[in-house]
C-alpha cells in the first residue's frame, strides 16, 4: 500500500471515530449490501469489529465460523469462498491459517475481498488501526524520527508483518525486540519492496532493557502458543512489559497490544491498563478503521 493510500484512509478512519463512540448518528452507506465474515480461525476483536463496521454502516453481515463451515468436511478454502460468493454476497472478510489464503481467494471471486489475518502472513486492518491509534495520539501522519519497538513472538505474528510495514511507510523506525528464536534475521528484509520515499528502516534487538530508553511506543505481542511457540521460564523477566521496566519508557511513550493479553506475561496488568496504554484504543480505532476500509473497497458511489 502506498503511502498516499495509507494517509488517506487513516483520514477516512480518524473521521468516523465520533460515529464509533456514539457521538455521530450511523452512516447508511452500505444500505443494501451483504458482508461475509468468513472467519475460519479463532477470532473475538476482529470479527465482531467488523460486524459492527459493516452495521455502522447500514449493512449487514452473514458470520461462517471454522466449525460451521463445510472446511471441516474437507471442502476447499477456495471453493467455499466461491460458493459464499454465488450467493450474492457483495464483498468477503476472510481469516485463515493458509498464508496468501486471502490473495488465493481473491483470484477466483470478483467480489471485493479483505484479508483479516492469513496464516502467518498478514494482519493489513490490524496494521492500519494500530497506525490510526498512534497517528491520534501523536497527532500527524508523519512518523519520521520515531521509533517503534514490536516486541514479543515476532517469527510467528503476522500483526508484527502488517504493524512493521504500515508504520516504515509513514516513516517510522521499527525495532522487532525479542529472544532471537523469536526475531528471525529474515525479517530485516521486510521493507525491501517499501515503495515510499520517507520509508523508515527495520532492525533487531534481543535485549528490551537496552531499547526501552528509545522507543515512542512499545507494542507488545502475544505469545503464539497454538503455533508452536515455546518459551524459557524467565521470558517474562526479560522480554515482559513490566511496571518497572514501563517506567523507564520516555515520558510520552505509549503502550500498546493487539489482544488477546496474555497478563503478566507480555505485560503487567498496571501497564496494560494505565494512563499510557492505546489498548482499549485500538480496539475502538478497529471498528473505525474497518469501516473506511469497506468504504474504499465498494468504491467512490458509497
Amino acid at each position: 500500500m502506498s503511502r498516499d493510500r495509507m494517509i488517506g484512509l487513516l483520514e477516512s478512519a480518524a473521521t468516523l471515530l465520533p460515529v464509533v463512540r456514539g457521538e455521530m448518528s450511523p452512516r447508511g452507506t452500505l444500505e443494501g449490501r451483504i458482508v461475509a465474515n468468513l472467519f475460519l480461525e479463532n477470532s473475538t476483536r476482529t470479527r465482531v469489529s467488523f460486524t459492527v463496521a459493516t452495521k455502522r454502516l447500514g449493512g449487514q453481515c452473514v458470520d461462517l465460523l471454522g466449525s460451521t463451515s463445510s472446511g471441516s468436511k474437507g471442502e476447499s478454502l477456495v471453493d467455499t469462498a466461491r460458493n459464499v460468493a454465488a450467493m450474492g454476497v457483495d464483498a468477503i472478510v476472510v481469516r485463515c491459517s493458509a498464508s496468501g489464503g486471502a490473495h488465493l481467494i481473491a483470484e477466483h471471486v470478483d467480489c471485493p475481498v479483505i484479508n483479516a489475518g492469513d496464516g502467518m502472513c498478514e494482519h493489513p486492518t490490524q496494521g492500519l488501526l494500530d497506525m490510526l491509534s498512534l497517528t491520534q495520539a501523536f497527532g500527524t501522519t508523519d512518523l519520521s524520527d520515531r521509533v517503534i519497538g514490536i516486541a514479543g513472538d515476532i517469527a510467528r505474528s503476522r500483526v508484527a508483518r502488517s504493524a512493521a510495514y504500515a508504520a516504515s511507510t509513514l516513516g517510522a523506525d521499527v525495532l522487532f525486540i525479542g529472544p532471537p528464536s523469536m526475531v528471525p534475521t529474515s525479517l530485516l528484509g521486510l521493507l525491501d519492496d517499501c515503495g515510499s520515499e520517507k520509508c523508515g528502516t527495520i532492525g533487531i534487538s534481543h535485549d528490551l532493557d537496552a531499547a526501552i530508553p528509545m522507543l515512542d511506543a512499545a507494542m507488545m505481542l502475544r505469545v503464539q502458543f497454538e503455533r508452536g511457540a515455546a518459551i524459557t521460564s524467565d521470558y517474562a523477566s526479560q522480554y515482559g512489559l513490566t511496571v518497572s521496566r514501563a517506567s523507564r519508557l520516555p515520558d510520552h511513550a505509549v503502550i500498546m497490544h493487539p489482544g488477546p493479553i496474555n497478563r503478566g506475561l507480555e505485560l503487567d496488568a498496571e501497564s496494560a491498563d494505565g494512563p499510557r496504554s492505546l489498548v482499549m484504543d485500538q480496539v475502538t480505532c478497529g471498528v473505525a478503521t474497518r469501516m473506511a476500509v469497506l468504504m474504499e473497497q465498494f468504491g467512490p458511489h458509497v
